[in-house]
């Protein structure tokens, strides 16, 4: 075996550099923000490959907008399907819905968007790539202290182990969050009895226009979009927790196609799987972090909280974390002096959010994959019975565009944080 080789460093990239450690979605989009607004940056992640399948398919207005001053919405936005039409499998009736064009004069974005989190990740590397910054990929933050000069980090490779000295430490690192844990921060919530199901199929026959698939039965909805990254069409199942462990934040063991088959079978939507790529099971959790902030180290995204996948908020909200955090790092690593109200409000901002966001999701869920005899019976039975008036409320685009603008997270305000002021134009 070769030998490790230890660096001490003083400072890595500038004695007021930021260590970003995570290159998920939040990670990536706060490295971009900061580096807009003139820090030095540094981001980093364990895992040695670039890929790994998608948890995320869905992009929101408001995400897109926060995102629009850092230049990459463009390049999403080609990678996205933002006319998106669902069917909906209730009883023995398909129902169609269009999420394109929506009632929505009050942003640039009035659509629902489709796309892969690979994809996300890749336009955002590329942006930093493009002003300079590489992901330092299969480097770990083993460490890291909070010290009267600056953070100290612990930063081990399969070449090194070094220590740097850095302005700030941004945790991005997932719910296993070695900044979290290290700080001391709570991780208030607890475990799902569901898990979900991933996988990437092939199946016999074609739906029209290719339209996303969605189930809903009596043990839980399946969803199946043609997203798939090593097959046509990606396979998304709750169901009851199995039996084993699962990491959260993790893939877990594979799910055999049969099992597969069945989850679709249950959901009414006339589908055979014919080829399986990969499958995974996938541990969920509902959690939020005691506070995003201690001293010099902030949480963002899935370390600073965990939802469960209804409406897909896990996304969208470690983006717009990123990018409340992202400017204010930038700030407080140029000018120190007087720092404090601005690093203080990125936890009084978006830790009310994350709250409301769980207080969103978890109902959400529980009527999307809870196996009590209530919400089996909402599924499998008032579901199809309610499915004529579907095309009705549908219908009623402006009451279909409140709807999207909840979840898209555009009702959002900062009106109670310390740096909004009440003024007349």
């Amino acid at each position: 075996m070769g030998r490790l080789t230890v660096r001490h460093l003083p400072a890595t990239t500038s004695p007021a550099g930021i260590l970003v450690a995570g290159a998920g979605p939040a990670g990536l989009a706060l490295a971009l923000q900061a580096h807009v607004h003139g820090a030095a940056v540094r981001i980093v992640d364990r895992r040695p490959q670039v890929f790994r399948p998608s948890r995320a398919l869905i992009m929101h207005a408001r995400t897109l907008e926060v995102l629009r001053p850092l230049g990459v919405t463009q390049a999403l936005l080609a990678r996205a399907d933002t006319a998106p039409a669902v069917d909906l499998h209730l009883g023995g009736r398909v129902v169609r819905a269009s999420l394109g064009d929506l009632a929505l004069p009050d942003t640039a974005f009035p659509h629902l968007s489709l796309v892969r989190q690979m994809d996300v990740e890749r336009v955002l590397t590329r942006a930093l790539a493009d002003r300079g910054i590489s992901v330092e990929r299969g480097t770990e933050l083993a460490g890291v202290r909070d010290g009267r000069d600056g953070v100290m980090a612990v930063l081990r490779s399969p070449a090194e182990v070094e220590e740097a000295c850095f302005g700030f430490v941004a945790g991005c690192d997932g719910p296993a969050s070695t900044v979290r844990s290290q700080a001391g921060i709570g991780w208030h919530g607890r475990s799902y009895p569901v898990e979900v199901v991933l996988a990437d199929v092939d199946h016999a026959g074609e739906f029209a226009g290719g339209a996303a698939q969605v189930g809903a039965g009596w043990a839980g909805l399946v969803f199946l979009f043609r997203l798939g990254e090593r097959a046509a069409w990606r396979l998304l199942a709750t169901r009851p927790v199995g039996p084993g462990p699962l990491p959260f934040g993790q893939l877990g063991p594979p799910v055999p196609a049969p099992e597969l088959q069945a989850l679709v079978d249950q959901a009414g939507m006339g589908a055979r799987i014919s080829g399986l790529a990969w499958s995974a099971r996938v541990g969920l959790q509902h959690r939020v972090a005691g506070r995003f902030r201690c001293g010099r180290l902030f949480l963002a995204g899935d370390a600073a909280h965990a939802y469960s996948p209804a409406t897909g908020q896990g996304m969208n909200a470690a983006i717009q974390d990123a990018a409340n955090l992202g400017w204010k790092l930038a700030f407080a690593a140029s000018q120190p002096a007087g720092s404090a109200v601005l690093l203080g409000s990125y936890d009084t901002e978006r830790r009310p959010v994350a709250r409301q966001v769980l207080a969103m999701t978890h109902p959400a869920f529980w009527g999307e994959a809870a196996t009590g005899r209530l919400p089996s019976l909402l599924r499998g039975t008032l579901a199809p019975l309610a499915a004529p008036l579907v095309p009705v409320v549908l219908g009623r685009r402006r009451l279909v565009a409140e709807a999207i603008r909840v979840l898209s997270q555009l009702r959002v305000s900062y009106r109670g944080s310390p740096l909004s002021i009440e003024g007349t134009p």
